[in-house]
């Protein structure tokens, strides 16, 4: 039997009657995961392994807090450019760069004789990473049913899962006795992992049928549905006046102003600030739990990287318990109340690191990671994909994105640097002013996407400037 498609209507209320997410849809869902695993992986490599780099190339201060927050400064660039090349061209040839991207910078930085060739290494993964996240986050919004949409925090779980490994493998390489060349090993494993991904994503994944049909290309959405799910999809002429969901944005880069206008403001206000403050205080404190850890344990590699192992163990259990949470609560809420917890235990941990008990170091570091992954974390990128319209998404991610990887960059930054000018309690005092003005953001607006009754992608109040989509010639 075939199946009409005729506008975005058809492949969004097919997608949404799905069952799950299972057979070709399954395998490129979680492809998509496994770019987001990649960039987590490359993340902490830097993080696991900045203390032995430090002793190996006789880095300044400076120089740390470049090599850490170098790729976000280059994602916040990227971020934008990944996404309107991906709602222009689509969403699999970008993703593809971004792997080759992945795999120069890691062997780039893993073979770095100086500060200037890691640097460049860390710069083509920052051109990943942004390049990247903005599309993944879009794409898998566009496979998911919209029952399951809560499933998009999955990715924080998958963030978690890799960190946690990349500590392993810390410990692993360290016993077989790399010395302060353990970050080379490090970086050299996300290069493998950028490898095996591209050839895998190369294989399997199929351009996303949802932003085809918005671009008006029905041809080429039925053909990636069937391509996906097995049936026989074919494409049919409707006529203009019967066009369904609002008129297309066709204008490239000019599509950004639409998140300012009407409907979507508050949206874009609500999904930057959760993107931003999360990334702020992950990257101003998680990402430092390897250093934080010293200050707290002692000098010992192996019990700091066990102690950090186990705090972000609650990292897994929060990102992947997020989805259950935001699907119960709400994703606005959940980021709500774990802004406000983050806040309490940042005050806490900045009034009196220095005299905790060692289990209360233990404890207070895992309630923030558990917090932070079980709420904003998981939310910052699923509201920002949940909340726009197709053929906007991709930009909208990489704007938001871009905010968040200028939070993410200021976090790497501006930790190493007020530790060493006013001392680490000082610095999470600071740090913790963010997440308190993003929990007042999240009790003003009130947007919650897995509450919407109107997919996205067929509202007919969104903000929109152009006409609508010439129909695909049928062949």
């Amino acid at each position: 039997m075939e199946v009409p498609v005729r506008g975005v209507g058809d492949v969004a209320d097919y997608i949404d009657s799905r069952p799950g997410i299972r057979g070709r849809a399954g395998i490129i869902w979680w492809l998509l995961l496994g770019g987001l695993f990649l960039e987590a992986l490359a993340n902490s490599a830097m993080s696991a392994g900045l203390n032995p780099m430090t002793e190996d190339l006789s880095l300044s201060a400076g120089e740390v807090a470049l090599l850490t927050s170098l790729s976000s400064w280059v994602a916040l660039f990227f971020n934008p450019i990944g996404g309107a090349i991906a709602d222009r061209i689509g969403r699999v040839p970008p993703l593809i760069a971004a792997k080759v991207l992945a795999v120069l910078g890691a062997v780039l930085a893993c073979t770095a004789t100086g500060v200037i060739q890691v640097a460049f290494g860390r710069a083509f993964v920052g051109m990943a990473y942004g390049i990247d996240f903005a599309i993944a986050m879009a794409m898998l919004a566009e496979f998911t049913p919209k029952r399951y949409a809560a499933r998009l925090n999955t990715w924080q779980g998958i963030w978690y899962t890799a960190v946690s490994l990349n500590l392993v493998l810390a410990i692993i390489f360290y016993q077989l006795g790399t010395g302060d060349s353990i970050w080379r090993y490090l970086l050299g494993a996300c290069g493998v992992v950028a490898l095996v991904l591209l050839i895998l994503q190369s294989r399997y994944l199929v351009e996303s049928p949802t932003w085809q049909a918005r671009k008006g290309r029905l041809v080429g959405a039925a053909k990636s549905m069937s391509r996906i799910y097995s049936e026989k999809f074919v494409a049919e002429e409707t006529p203009t006046d019967e066009a369904q969901g609002p008129a297309t944005a066709n204008k490239g880069v000019k599509n950004l102003g639409l998140i300012f206008r009407g409907t979507y403001l508050p949206r874009t206000i609500l999904a930057s600030t959760v993107q931003l403050v999360q990334s702020i205080q992950y990257f101003g404190v998680g990402w430092y739990l390897p250093i934080i850890a010293v200050a707290l344990f002692g000098t010992d590699f192996v019990f700091n990287t066990v102690g950090s192992l186990v705090f972000n163990v609650f990292g897994i259990i929060g990102g992947f318990a997020s989805a259950w949470l935001s699907t119960k609560i709400g994703q606005r809420i959940a980021s709500k109340w774990g802004f406000l917890i983050v806040f309490v235990v940042l005050v806490v941990f900045g009034l009196a690191y220095d005299k905790l008990p060692l289990w209360l170091g233990f404890l207070l570091p895992s309630l923030f990671i558990l917090c932070h992954s079980v709420g904003p974390a998981a939310n910052g990128k699923s509201l920002s994909s949940l909340s726009f319209r197709s053929e906007l998404r991709a930009t909208a991610n990489g704007f938001i994105g871009a905010i968040g990887a200028f939070g993410a960059a200021l976090g790497l930054l501006i930790f190493p640097l007020l530790q060493d000018a006013v001392g680490l309690g000082p610095t999470f005092l600071i740090v913790a002013i963010f997440p308190f003005a993003a929990f007042i953001v999240c009790t003003v607006i009130k947007w919650e996407p897995t509450r919407a009754e109107v997919n996205v992608d067929e509202e007919t109040d969104a903000p929109q400037f152009a006409s609508p989509p010439q129909q695909a010639p049928l062949h």
